[in-house]
């Protein structure tokens, strides 16, 4: 359809949401505001929607919602005799009336519906599907993008994100659905009285932080060792359960940030709510002033995330890196399970393959069978649920990918904000009864396997025309492979689209078994890495650099280097 018939079609149908009408309005006779809202239909994959709320097919809004809501109920009513969904939502403009409006398109279909009463962490809801034993679920979530931003994600049956396949399948089903005719509906009171949507209570809560407390390794050590802990929510779901978790463990001095306590999807002090950067704790150093903890703790939006600032001998406070997180997580779980006789014998753990390679080497210290997935933790969540069928989910130790998220236990298929940084604090408390530092902790690490220096770059391209450009950078590099980077030889590429690992030094190719990713992964000399991958969810290449030194100046230099030459990639 051509898109100024579109837009004029939606200007007259598009009745439901009054703030659609207006912005329709504002941007008539405007050909580039009209052609960004309609040259595309918001892609459906395995990360379900994500994109800027407005008007348009390009949008987050009631009828791009509920379109992929009715599709995603033909897709369920095609594999389930009776189908059932558990639904969740984040502090985002509008998550709570998606979350609405989906629920009433599903009851409509004759999908029983589980809601929960308030806003919750993500990781909530893949514990509320295994417990409610549903065939799907729901969460409206952007996660940590800007405020102008809204998603919806899709869950299966075992509490992690929908497969490559039934997405695809999903997919199919959504792009039959008419914005303006075929979506089915009913009245929300209507569907509570039929039982058709039903709210999950308090208890369902209790029972999840219940859960994550199992984790605990060393209970009691927070209260003896009198941790101070500065925490923000960032305006999202974190605050209540997060405070609870922390209390229920021990910790009594806890300062939340109180610009960013209460729920605000405007996020007004934190316009990137992104625990990665450091102006996401602007607000909780301001506090560390006076306060001096021991730790500073940021969850995102949607708490499936975390960030921590720790302090150091100078009183300076330090952000750590996911990665780094992850390997001490790792280092200590590993290290006390087998001090207290915990440790199973086929302890497992995993990380995606674009974070530290750190990981694997303390894995290897404890005798710790080690995995390299795909970046998304439903990869993660598919192998403990592989595991859980083999009657080994005891056997999994933990699992993280460098963009902060962590999951440790088998409560939810998920990363977990919450979880995190219980075991965060409690790591905290127990390098604090032997005089360390998290800070210290991470040094000492460095000092015994080597410096690993590892950095992402973002490259942003917004718009029809960035889209292009990406698919060119891509096919560019595929087309003429680099020989070196900034004066590193690659011995090795390895193209995840095409599942074809090739040795350069001696020729020989394999083949590589993960599913099929574009992703472009290219190991040098020494070790050394440059990983190239388009975001699944966002308009952007992320190069993902390891390099390894014996002291950080020396990987900090060859960092510097390799991110030189990604960024020449970009031009």
């Amino acid at each position: 359809m051509d898109i100024n018939n579109l837009y004029n079609e939606w200007l007259e149908k598009a009745t439901a949401d009054p703030d659609l009408k207006a912005e329709l309005e504002e941007i008539k006779g405007n050909d580039e505001e009209i052609l960004d809202r309609f040259y595309r239909s918001l892609a459906f994959g395995t990360a379900g929607l994500r994109g800027v709320i407005g008007a348009g097919t390009n949008r987050m809004n009631y009828y791009t919602v509920c379109q992929a809501t009715q599709g995603l109920s033909d897709f369920l009513n095609a594999h389930f005799e009776k189908p059932t969904i558990a639904i969740g939502y984040d502090s985002r403009i509008k998550s709570e009336y998606f979350s609405c409006e989906a629920a009433k398109v599903l009851a409509a279909n004759n999908i029983k519906v589980y809601l929960y009463e308030e806003l919750e962490p993500t990781p909530c809801l893949s514990f509320a599907i295994r417990k409610f034993k549903t065939s799907s679920g729901i969460i409206l979530t952007a996660s940590h993008n800007p405020a102008k931003y809204n998603g919806y994600k899709c869950y299966n049956a075992n509490g992690y994100q929908m497969t490559d396949e039934e997405a695809e399948e999903t997919y199919q089903y959504i792009q039959k659905v008419n914005y303006f005719t075929d979506i089915k509906t009913m009245d929300f009171d209507e569907a509570v009285k039929k039982g058709l949507i039903e709210y999950m209570g308090q208890k369902v809560i209790d029972e999840f932080l219940d859960e994550v407390s199992k984790q605990c390794v060393h209970p009691g050590i927070c209260k003896e060792a009198d941790l101070k802990v500065i925490y923000t929510p960032l305006n999202g779901t974190g605050n209540k359960p997060v405070r609870k978790i922390l209390e229920k463990i021990g910790i009594q001095n806890v300062f939340v940030v109180p610009e960013q306590e209460n729920p605000d999807g405007n996020f007004p002090t934190c316009p990137f709510p992104n625990p990665e950067i450091k102006q996401a704790f602007a607000c909780a150093l301001k506090m560390a002033d006076e306060i001096q903890p021991d730790i500073l703790l940021a969850t995102d939006p949607d708490c499936d995330r975390v960030g921590i600032a720790v302090r150091e001998n100078s009183g300076e406070y330090k952000l750590m890196s996911g990665n780094e997180v992850g390997a001490m997580l790792l280092n200590y779980l590993l290290s006390q399970k087998k001090k207290n006789g915990t440790l199973s014998e086929n302890a497992i753990a995993v990380k995606s393959f674009v974070s530290t390679d750190l990981a694997e080497a303390i894995a290897k210290k404890y005798n710790c069978t080690f995995k390299n997935l795909l970046t998304g933790f439903k990869y993660i969540g598919e192998l403990i649920t592989n595991l859980e069928s083999q009657g080994r989910a005891e056997d999994f130790v933990m699992g993280f990918e460098e963009s902060y998220g962590y999951l440790a236990g088998t409560h939810a298929r998920d990363k977990d904000a919450v979880v995190a940084s219980m075991l965060i604090c409690e790591m905290a408390a127990y390098y604090k009864t032997k005089g360390m530092s998290l800070a210290d902790m991470m040094d000492s690490l460095y000092n015994e396997f080597g410096y690993y220096c590892n950095t992402v770059s973002s490259y942003t391209f917004e718009g029809a025309s960035g889209m292009k450009k990406m698919s060119e950078i891509m096919e560019k590099l595929r087309d003429n492979p680099p020989a070196e980077f900034s004066g590193f030889a690659v011995t090795k590429i390895d193209d995840y689209k095409t599942s074809v690992s090739k040795n350069l030094c001696d020729g020989t190719k394999s083949v590589i078994e993960l599913p099929q990713s574009n992703v472009l992964a290219y190991t040098l000399t020494n070790s050394n890495k440059v990983i190239i991958r388009p975001s699944g969810t966002e308009p952007k290449i992320k190069a993902y650099i390891t390099a390894i030194g014996s002291d950080k100046d020396t990987a900090s230099k060859i960092a510097q280097k390799l991110t030189a030459a990604a960024d020449n990639i970009m031009k």
